[in-house]
């Protein structure tokens, strides 16, 4: 069959992209910005199945460059890490142009993934889902919708949160709807619905909630959390944090955006788990519990296969149309700052320290003061540096690495160029080029402000100081650094 997988670049389809194809099927993937997409990881074998196609839905005119002879499609699209306040009429105009461009198809069925909603009063996330689902059901296509819990998986926005929070405090004082009841579910079993209701007409029309085998408060999934990673942890749950005040508490702790914390906080006071299991009848597989999940989290994490990650998702909705159409940082207007070194040191190394800058590695001087930085960014509304990275040495185009999104990086040319995130008078980039000087090599190391207004002026100056030391000594210790 030909398949349209939106979401292709995204923390689910990402990963449902590979099943597909290895079923046998040619799969059309809709992307805002191709170079998301990971053309490096496949083979050519692979990549004669896949035809990746620029457009975007909130675009409807970008539609037509879709093809019309799809048989099936998946429905992977949401916006619930957009900071866009209105991330409910997005979803909503999103699905109403998908349905159009469906109707005009051959396509007998699309699969949508939702969430859970058994509850008469319903969070806005989760009121948006359902919004969703019943758009969609005015397509031709034979709709098929799988209502899914908290989903496990390395990369996941779920599990990246609870990770944080058991990691980095012993001691939690939560919010009482840490008490309301969950159905954890591991990305492996999601993959294994997802496929295998495809083509599937027992699914044909009808409306599935999907969960693991446990039901789990989430307090109860914060400890076995901490059981499974060998650490000693309490919580005490109280009556008198608001909705607001958990929110900014989840947005400055962990790696969350603020309407991602909202959205998921709001949520909580919803029971997530599957209450019409006919799901089984339809698609039967074997249900792995909460902590083998884990542990299947954790061995991908170990052994550095996390493909897809939600921190990668863009905050703002115009943000890939904009900046990542940006191969270069822009020359007028703007202050800079340029730190030039020649090494006589294998480049191939050196790019590898610039590759794994960020994250878990750090940005090789002033760590402390980098922290302090995001922690101040985190203040204002900023992403913050907790956010880190997809993976400890691999970056793309539209990464998240930190406060810092990645706009290009190619190894080939030894070239990596970052554009700034936070919250600024301005913006912002860094770039790090390797090119040959004689018989050594030059690392050069360019900070780039554009200012925007008074503020914007005022802000460089202040911070021009510290970059004295910060970005001269940066630049030094990526050239000598030695991975342990």
């Amino acid at each position: 069959m030909k398949i349209l997988l939106t979401g292709s670049t995204g923390y689910i389809g990402r990963r449902l992209l590979p099943d597909i194809v290895e079923a046998g099927h040619q799969v059309v993937c809709p992307v805002r910005d191709k170079r998301r997409f990971d053309f490096d990881d496949f083979d050519d074998e692979f990549l004669n199945s896949v035809e990746v196609i620029e457009c975007d839905f909130l675009d409807l005119e970008s539609l037509e460059k879709l093809p019309k002879d799809i048989d099936a499609a998946y429905y992977l699209i949401h916006s619930l890490t957009s900071d866009s306040k209105e991330f409910s009429k997005l979803e909503a105009s999103t699905a109403e142009h998908f349905v159009k461009y469906i109707n005009e198809t051959k396509a007998v069925q699309v699969v949508y993934l939702g969430g859970i909603a058994n509850d008469e009063e319903l969070s806005d996330h989760l009121s948006s889902r359902q919004n969703v689902e019943e758009i969609l059901k005015n397509s031709n296509a034979k709709l098929t919708v799988l209502r899914s819990a908290i989903i496990i998986g390395s990369g996941g926005a779920s599990f990246e949160i609870i990770r944080d929070l058991v990691e980095k405090l012993p001691v939690m004082i939560a919010p009482k709807w840490l008490n309301s009841r969950c159905q954890p579910i591991g990305i492996y079993n999601v993959m294994q619905y997802l496929s295998g209701v495809l083509g599937n007409k027992k699914a044909y029309d009808k409306t599935f909630d999907i969960g693991g085998k446990d039901i789990l408060t989430y307090k109860q999934m914060l400890l076995q959390f901490a059981e499974v990673r060998g650490l000693k942890r309490y919580i005490l749950t109280v009556p008198v944090l608001t909705i607001k005040l958990s929110s900014l508490w989840l947005y400055l702790v962990t790696s969350t955006s603020y309407r991602l914390a909202r959205n998921l906080v709001d949520s909580m006071k919803n029971e997530v788990i599957v209450r019409d299991d006919s799901i089984e009848d339809v698609v039967s597989i074997e249900k792995i519990s909460y902590k083998e999940s884990l542990e299947r989290t954790f061995l991908r994490i170990d052994q550095k296969q996390v493909v897809s990650s939600w921190k990668d998702s863009f905050s703002d909705p115009n943000f890939s149309s904009t900046f990542l159409q940006q191969f270069e940082a822009p020359k007028h207007g703007c202050f800079k700052d340029h730190k030039n070194y020649t090494f006589d040191r294998d480049p191939k190394e050196v790019i590898e320290n610039v590759w794994a800058i960020g994250g878990d590695r750090g940005w090789y001087y002033g760590n402390f003061l980098w922290k302090i930085r995001g922690f101040l960014d985190k203040l204002v509304g900023g992403v913050g540096l907790r956010r880190g990275r997809r993976s400890p040495n691999d970056l793309k185009g539209g990464d998240a690495l930190d406060f810092w999104r990645v706009l290009y990086a190619n190894k080939e040319e030894c070239r990596l160029l970052l554009f700034a995130e936070m919250k600024l008078p301005g913006d912002a980039w860094l770039e790090f080029r390797i090119k040959p000087n004689g018989t050594k090599y030059c690392l050069m190391q360019t900070a780039t402000f554009r200012p925007l207004g008074l503020w914007g002026r005022l802000y460089w100056y202040l911070v021009f100081p510290f970059h004295g030391f910060i970005f001269k000594n940066m630049a030094k210790n990526i050239i000598s650094y030695q991975a342990k």
